[in-house]
């Protein structure tokens, strides 16, 4: 499943990653070393959107997988 477009590289004020988290719960993420990856250059934040559809499809939950 892709959600977003695979070779763009987003900015974190990108409104297109509110679907994953809130820009501050990103933040949160990323200073306990968790969710997607992202790359930093200074102090701006950015994300591939193979990475981000990679985070996607790695928290997917199928129902019919539980039990």
């Amino acid at each position: 499943m892709q959600i977003f477009e695979e070779k763009r590289v987003y900015d974190d004020d990108d409104e297109e990653l509110d679907l994953i988290a809130p820009r501050s719960k990103r933040a949160q993420w990323r200073h306990r070393r968790v969710g997607p990856a992202w790359i930093k250059f200074g102090r701006r934040v950015k994300y591939l959107g193979s990475d981000l559809n990679a985070y996607v499809e790695e928290n997917r939950v199928s129902p019919g997988d539980m039990a």
